[in-house]
């Protein structure tokens, strides 16, 4: 999950390992200079390696679709080619290469996005068609994009602008524009969907205000002030699964979450009510009650202020200056904060739901070892810094800028087997369990790939 999904270019690499949770926060996954690897998270708060490439090459790159066995990566050596696995089998599916370098890669149950600095590509991700592209998008370096986990409400949203805050809503089924959000004054840093795909998180690079707005109808439903500093860079956003609670990473040794009381826009609206107390009854809906009844005749600054929301709990980091991304779910019906760092390690907290405040360290999993030293404790990143590090681009960046781009309009490949058997290879892999005639645990159901270099009149032929 970019977190989500989660969901901005999560855990870059530079300096480390690129690492993010799954749609439904179920495993880790995890790219390094040896290969891509998956992790599944245990009931007793552990984690468990249920896969290792160990391809030799440097994964920059790596999304799984929820539980099943298709996985997307990009790897250093072809930055603008993006391969589709099965990895239970280990077998490449197909591959496609792009104009310039891939920045990101979105997975739902019915799409597939590919993040490019000024364009997006929309797959179909039965077939692996390009369906359509938006082009000519405004300069979008850091790669960041959010694909709706939900299927009914397949939105992908984008930056609409380098300059301010806004956000392109593109219905990713229908093909069409849905609606534009004016999020922030200064550019965006950060997007996250909710999983219900009704409700959009933003942050922006001046890193104090965080939003939550209802998709379509654009309303904005909460604004968290995450702090004063002006240096902070937020990494990562991330929604519970259920809706209630929302996290955010930056570069600062604390992870802050927010409880959104309302259940707005589609999510489970009860369990929300449920768990949420009487507003009245808490110092900060007191506050709220307060401001609400006189900001007639306060400065309408003071008055967003003090309206704003503030953390419901928060953690504090071991150690910082590696990228960090996070996820909210339930290990044996008590809520965890998981965060995993570009430095290969996972911290479980156990999150209070009724009172919230500190959250307690529990677990610390040092799951693979990232191949630089890490940066000294408690050690901002600089600007600049931060701001390469918030993107897979700027890690791709740092090692070889000549190698980044590629011809101007140069299309899709083919991909490496017939289209029917791809078609019915990703047919198989979505599912998780297998269901229909394929299974994915029999071999017979898997034929022979193709090698990359056969002539494509060969594979036309095949085809047919």
């Amino acid at each position: 999950m970019s977190l989500g999904g989660g969901q901005n270019s999560e855990g870059s690499n530079a300096g480390g390992i690129f690492v993010q949770f799954n749609q439904d926060c179920t495993s880790l996954v995890a790219g390094s200079s040896s290969g891509y690897h998956l992790f599944a998270l245990t009931p007793d708060d552990g984690i468990e390696e249920i896969y290792a490439s160990r391809s030799g090459q440097d994964t920059c790159l790596v999304d799984r679709l929820f539980s099943s066995s298709l996985v997307a990566i990009v790897t250093v050596s072809a930055p603008r080619k993006l391969i589709v696995c099965h990895y239970k089998k280990g077998t490449e599916i197909c591959n496609y290469s792009y104009s310039n370098t891939i920045l990101a890669v979105k997975l739902n149950r019915s799409r597939l996005i590919v993040c490019l600095e000024e364009s997006l590509h929309i797959h179909n991700i039965r077939d692996m068609k390009i369906l359509h592209t938006i082009r000519d998008t405004p300069p979008n370096p850091r790669g960041l994009c959010a694909l709706s986990p939900c299927v009914e409400h397949c939105y992908v949203a984008y930056p609409g602008s380098s300059a301010v805050g806004e956000v392109q809503i593109f219905d990713a089924v229908h093909l069409n524009a849905k609606c534009v959000i004016s999020a922030h004054d200064s550019p965006l840093v950060a997007l996250a969907w909710s999983m219900c795909g009704r409700r959009l998180a933003t942050a922006s690079e001046r890193g104090t205000v965080i939003r939550v707005f209802s998709v379509p109808e654009r309303a904005r439903l909460h604004e968290f002030r995450r702090g004063l500093k002006r240096c902070v860079s937020i990494a990562c956003l991330a929604f519970s699964a259920c809706g209630l609670y929302l996290a955010a990473t930056s570069n600062t040794e604390t992870v802050h979450v927010f409880r959104l009381q309302e259940g707005a826009a589609g999510d489970d609206a009860g369990a929300e009510e449920a768990a949420a107390p009487d507003a009245a009854a808490t110092w900060m809906g007191w506050i709220s009650q307060a401001v609400t009844a006189g900001k007639t005749y306060l400065p309408a600054q003071v008055a967003d202020v003090l309206a704003q929301g503030r953390a419901f709990a928060a953690a504090r980091l071991p150690a910082t200056g590696h990228r960090a991304v996070a996820a909210i779910t339930n290990v044996a019906r008590a809520p965890r904060l998981l965060v995993a760092t570009a430095a290969g390690v996972l911290y479980v907290y156990a999150l209070d739901a009724a009172e919230g405040g500190e959250c307690a360290l529990l677990r610390q999993h040092q799951f693979l070892h990232a191949p630089a030293p890490a940066p000294e404790p408690h050690a901002p990143l600089a600007a600049h810094e931060a701001a390469a590090g918030n993107s897979y681009a700027g890690a791709l960046r740092g090692r070889d800028p000549t190698r980044m781009t590629g011809r101007a309009g140069a299309g899709c490949e083919r991909a490496v087997c017939a289209e029917s058997e791809r078609a019915a290879e990703l047919g198989a892999a979505l599912d998780a369990p297998p269901r229909g005639p394929y299974d994915l645990r029999d071999p017979r159901h898997f034929p022979p790939m193709r090698a990359a270099d056969e002539p494509a009149a060969a594979a036309a032929a095949a085809a047919q």
